[in-house]
């Protein structure tokens, strides 16, 4: 039986939840609503073509400044792609692809917050100096065993996602004990490693479509909120995915109506970023939740 404290508190967390924030470089950042991140492949081969641009600045720039103008918090710039069956990328590739592109963005768009997808050290570290503000790394460290340490001496936010074993070898990956636990104790226990390197902003991604069935994809989903106990962001990236377009029996260029969908279940169970390829829809579904729950 709960005592007169624990309904106060309750109360308190429902009518005054915590203030979720991001410190970078200095600069303390509200998530007072749900923040978009725009998808920027610096990729020939990432899933959704339509994402995919060269390492030509004025292609790059212009999706930017597109993205920017329609609400975006962040840029998610990423110069190896991680759909099962992707192509090796040498680090020498990833830098080329990567570092012009921070480079142009952050000299056009200074106060844009740029975040890096690498799970390479040295491309985090390299991209640091050229003007990234958070690293977006899908093996959480298990594949590069520099990365955390690396981020801790940067002092900027980290985004942590849920895979087992490899963009090759995840799909072979989907035996869990119980779904929702394994996942929620690997992020623990990733948010330890953080803290004990000085990572102080982390920020978990469930990894919808690494590691996961369809099934398991909708199940999280569906308990998205299950996440929310360890107190930190949750990230949520589902955009044109093959949970989608599988399950319509389309493709990922048919596959928005399905995202907008799926984003508006995000949003309800407790997501705090969408990273997403369509900026406006996003917002957009932003704006509605908005006027049904806030």
């Amino acid at each position: 039986m709960k005592d007169r404290s624990q309904f106060t508190s309750e109360i308190e967390d429902k009518l005054f939840p915590p203030k979720i924030t991001l410190q970078i470089k200095g600069k303390l950042y509200f998530l007072d609503e749900p923040w978009v991140m725009g998808i920027l492949n610096i990729t020939p081969d990432s899933f959704f073509s339509e994402s995919r641009f060269s390492k030509e600045s004025g292609k790059v720039l212009s999706q930017a400044e597109k993205m920017i103008g329609e609400g975006a918090k962040i840029l998610d710039l990423g110069g190896y792609s991680s759909r099962p069956g992707a192509s090796e990328v040498s680090i020498e590739e990833e830098l080329a692809r990567v570092i012009p592109a921070v480079k142009v963005i952050k000299t056009e768009f200074p106060d844009i917050l740029v975040s890096i997808d690498t799970f390479r050290h040295e491309v985090a570290r390299l991209a640091y100096y050229e003007g990234a503000d958070i690293i977006n790394d899908i093996s959480s460290g298990e594949l590069d065993k520099s990365m955390i340490p690396t981020v801790g001496k940067l002092k900027i936010p980290y985004i942590s996602m849920h895979m087992k074993g490899n963009p090759e070898t995840m799909q072979a990956k989907t035996e869990y004990n119980n779904l929702e636990k394994d996942i929620l104790s690997f992020f623990n226990e990733k948010l330890n490693q953080c803290k004990n390197a000085g990572i102080n902003d982390v920020v978990i991604d469930p990894g919808f479509g690494f590691s996961k069935t369809i099934g398991q994809n909708y199940r999280i989903l569906k308990n998205l909120s299950y996440f929310k106990t360890i107190k930190a962001p949750v990230l949520v990236g589902v955009s044109r995915k093959s949970m989608i377009y599988k399950s319509l029996d389309i493709q990922p260029q048919e596959a928005l109506n399905g995202t907008t969908a799926l984003h508006m279940v995000a949003l309800i169970n407790g997501a705090d970023i969408l990273r997403v390829h369509d900026v406006k829809e996003a917002i957009e579904t932003i704006k509605l939740y908005k006027q049904i729950y806030r």
